[in-house]
């Protein structure tokens, strides 16, 4: 994913689904500066992991 879909899908009202390494996840912020969001496993813990968005999908 590029950096301006993800900025795209945080902001927007509608739920997109967004896969990394084949899990939903739930992006929480981005860092344009590093090129990376702060996500969570959707359904899953509230624990937060920073991953490049480069390796983020649209499902």
């Amino acid at each position: 994913m590029d950096i301006n879909r993800a900025k795209q899908i945080l902001s927007s009202s509608a739920e997109i689904e967004v896969k990394y390494n084949g899990a939903s996840v739930w992006m929480e912020d981005i860092k344009e500066k590093d090129a990376t969001a702060i996500v969570h496993l959707v359904g899953g813990s509230q624990e937060q992991t920073e991953v490049d968005i480069a390796s983020l999908e649209e499902a």
